[in-house]
């Protein structure tokens, strides 16, 4: 597959991905472990049909220490025994907040009792951002096309 348009090529587009990956970057020193990010990163692209972004997150997931077993089964999360019940929140989370148009009122309060059962404050405000951050990232590869499968992990450092 090859993109369909050079997004990054373009000045004003570059400039708003340049700050799209800072505040990206604010996410590194959260309280909200890495692996649970990208496991939100993984569900969200998955989802979204981000090749780019699934290829990204699955590589940097095992470069922080995550099994490829977990990598390989975060699709089927609700069936797996791999994942704890926060990182079952957290993905239900991250599933809600992807699929904002599939249920009524978007994310629901079930949801969201759930996530802040497991999550303080700091950790929840930090999972909203992954999700709308890595939702952002997915819309613009997607529309432009954007091919996965050449990332080596540790290129976005």
């Amino acid at each position: 597959m090859e993109a369909r348009f050079d997004y990054l090529g373009k000045a004003s587009a570059g400039k708003f991905f340049k700050h799209l990956v800072s505040a990206g970057r604010t996410l590194a020193d959260s309280p909200l472990s890495i692996t649970t990010q990208e496991l939100v990163r993984m569900r969200a692209s998955q989802i979204n049909g981000c090749g780019s972004c699934l290829d990204i997150h699955t590589k940097e997931a095992a470069a922080a220490g995550e099994s490829t077993v977990r990598i390989n089964l975060v699709a089927t999360w609700r069936e797996a025994t791999v994942f704890t019940d926060a990182e079952r929140a957290a993905l239900e989370l991250a599933e809600q907040g992807t699929r904002l148009a599939d249920t009524p009122g978007g994310v629901t309060d079930e949801a969201w009792a759930n996530a802040a059962k497991h999550y303080d404050d700091a950790q929840l405000a930090d999972l909203i951002s992954v999700i709308a951050v890595i939702n952002a990232f997915n819309r613009i590869n997607v529309i432009a096309r954007r091919p996965g499968g050449d990332y080596e992990a540790g290129q976005l450092s």
